[in-house]
C-alpha cells in the first residue's frame, strides 16, 4: 500500500467524514422526527376514533418509509456506481430536505380531509427513497478515501450518524416543547422541527459541494473497470446475489431489528404501553443515546483489531436473548428514570455492537465496480423492511394478543436467525484491501 503523507492525511479524512457525516445526521434527523412524534401527529393527520387505530396508522405511514427505502437503494446505488458517489448523495440530501420541510407544511385532516394522510405517505415515500441513497454513498466514500486497516474506526463515524439523527431530533423536539409549552406543542409548534430541516439542508449541501469524487471510484473510472449496468451485475450475478442474500440474512436483517428495537420500540413501549409521560421518556431516551454513542467507534476500532463478524454476532445474540427480561425490568421500573435511562442504554450498546462495523464489513464484502448497488440495497431491505417494520409489528401482534411483550418475539427471532446464519457462512473481512481492484496502491484522501 502507498504512504501518503501524513500531514495531509491527518487533515483530509476528518474533513472527508465530517462532510458525508453531517448530511447523513441531517437525513437521519429529517426521517427519525415522524416517529418520534408519531403519537402527536397521529390524532391530527388521521380520522379521529379508536387511538390505538389512529396510532397504527401512523406508524404504518411511519413503515412506508422504510418500505421503500430498498427501491432508493436500488435508484441512487445505480447512479452512484455509474455517475459518482459524490453525485448521489447530494441529490437524496436535497430530495429528503424538501419532503421533510413540506410534512411541517401539511394541512391537518379537520381541513383537508384524506388528502392530509395520501399527501402525508407520499413525502413518506420520498424520504424513504432519498435515505435509501443516501447511507451506501456516504458510508462508500468514507471507506473509499481511507486506509485499509483503519477502515472500520474511521467509518464508525459515519455510524453514529444514525443514532446522532435521532439524538438530535429528540433535543430539537425537546427543546421547543420547553420554549413554547405543551399547548402550544400539541397545537402547531410540533411543525417547527420539520421546518428547520431546511436550514440544515442547506448548510450540508454547501459542505457537501466542496468534496470531490472518491479517489477510489475516480480510479476505477479512468481503468474503464466501473460498471454499465450495476444493477444488473448485482442481482444477475449467481455469485454477487449470494453474497447479497448472506449479507441480509447473515448480517443487516438482525441489525436492523436491533437497531429499531433498541431506540424506536424502546420509545413506543415506555410511551404508549407504559404511559410514561413524553417528555421524561424524550430525557430518558436521549440520556441513554448520549451515553450510548462513543461506543460506535469504540466497535468499530475494534474490529479493526479482531475482525467484524463476531462483534456483530454477539450483539445479536444478546438481543435475542435478553430483550423479555430488558422489557420485564422496564416495567417494573416504570416510574424509576434513572434505571429506565440504564434499561435503555444496555439496549442501545447492542445496536453500536452490530451497527459500529457493519459499515467496513459491507464495503469490503462487495466488489468496488457494483459496491453502491450491492451494499444498498441488503442494508436497507434488513434495515427498512426487517428494522423499519419492528414499531408497527410488535405493536400489531402485543395489540392483537393483548400480551405487552409478544411483539418482541418478532425482534428475537429474526436476530437469532442472523446469529445462526452470519455464525455459520459469512466471512470475516477486515483483513480485505480494497485498493487491489484498481491497481493495489492507496492515494491520498481529501482535495
Amino acid at each position: 500500500m502507498a504512504t501518503v503523507s501524513s500531514t495531509r492525511t491527518s487533515w483530509s479524512i476528518p474533513r472527508v467524514i465530517a462532510a458525508a457525516a453531517a448530511g447523513t445526521v441531517i437525513e437521519w434527523y429529517d426521517f427519525y422526527i415522524f416517529g418520534s412524534l408519531a403519537s402527536i401527529i397521529a390524532p391530527i393527520f388521521y380520522p379521529p376514533g379508536n387511538p390505538t387505530a389512529q396510532l397504527l396508522a401512523t406508524l404504518a405511514t411511519f413503515a412506508t418509509g422504510f418500505i421503500v427505502r430498498p427501491f432508493g437503494a436500488a435508484v441512487f446505488g445505480r447512479i452512484g456506481d455509474l455517475v459518482g458517489r459524490k453525485y448521489a448523495f447530494l441529490v437524496t440530501l436535497l430530495i429528503m430536505g424538501t419532503a421533510t420541510t413540506a410534512i411541517g407544511l401539511v394541512p391537518p385532516y379537520s381541513v383537508i380531509g384524506i388528502w392530509a394522510p395520501i399527501i402525508l405517505v407520499t413525502l413518506r415515500l420520498l424520504q424513504g427513497l432519498a435515505l435509501g441513497g443516501e447511507y451506501g454513498g456516504a458510508a462508500i466514500y468514507v471507506a473509499e478515501h481511507v486506509p485499509d486497516n483503519r477502515r472500520g474506526f474511521y467509518t464508525s463515524f459515519i455510524q453514529i450518524t444514525a443514532t446522532g439523527g435521532f439524538f438530535l431530533s429528540l433535543l430539537v423536539i425537546l427543546a421547543v416543547r420547553l420554549i413554547l409549552g405543551e399547548e402550544a406543542f400539541q397545537a402547531w409548534a410540533w411543525r417547527i422541527p420539520f421546518l428547520l430541516s431546511i436550514v440544515l439542508v442547506g448548510v450540508s449541501l454547501w459542505i457537501r459541494i466542496t468534496l470531490r469524487e472518491s479517489p477510489l471510484f475516480s480510479r476505477l473510472k479512468e481503468k474503464g473497470k466501473a460498471s454499465q449496468a450495476p444493477i444488473k451485475e448485482s442481482l444477475g450475478d449467481p455469485r454477487n446475489l449470494r453474497l447479497m442474500l448472506l449479507a441480509l440474512f447473515g448480517a443487516t436483517a438482525g441489525q436492523g431489528v436491533v437497531w429499531y428495537t433498541g431506540q424506536f420500540y424502546a420509545q413506543s413501549f415506555l410511551i404508549n404501553t407504559l404511559k410514561v409521560p413524553f417528555l421524561t421518556v424524550t430525557i430518558v431516551m436521549a440520556v441513554a443515546l448520549a451515553l450510548a454513542t462513543p461506543f460506535f467507534v469504540v466497535f468499530g476500532a475494534l474490529s479493526d483489531r479482531i475482525g467484524r463478524k463476531w462483534i456483530m454476532m454477539a450483539g445479536n445474540l444478546l438481543g435475542a436473548l435478553t430483550y423479555i427480561p430488558l422489557y420485564s425490568l422496564m416495567t417494573a421500573n416504570r416510574e424509576n428514570p434513572v434505571m429506565l435511562t440504564l434499561l435503555v442504554f444496555i439496549q442501545v450498546l447492542y445496536v453500536t455492537m452490530v451497527y459500529g462495523p457493519i459499515a467496513a464489513f459491507l464495503v469490503e464484502f462487495f466488489p468496488a465496480r457494483i459496491r453502491y448497488t450491492s451494499l444498498s440495497l441488503p442494508y436497507h431491505i434488513g434495515n427498512g423492511v426487517f428494522g423499519g417494520l419492528v414499531p408497527f409489528v410488535a405493536t400489531w401482534i402485543s395489540a392483537a394478543t393483548g400480551h405487552q411483550y409478544a411483539g418482541l418475539y418478532y425482534p428475537i427471532g429474526v436476530a437469532a436467525l442472523t446469529f445462526v446464519i452470519g455464525s455459520v457462512y459469512l466471512r470475516e473481512t477486515a483483513r480485505t484491501s480494497i485498493w487491489e481492484e484498481v491497481g493495489g496502491a492507496q492515494e491520498a484522501a481529501g482535495e
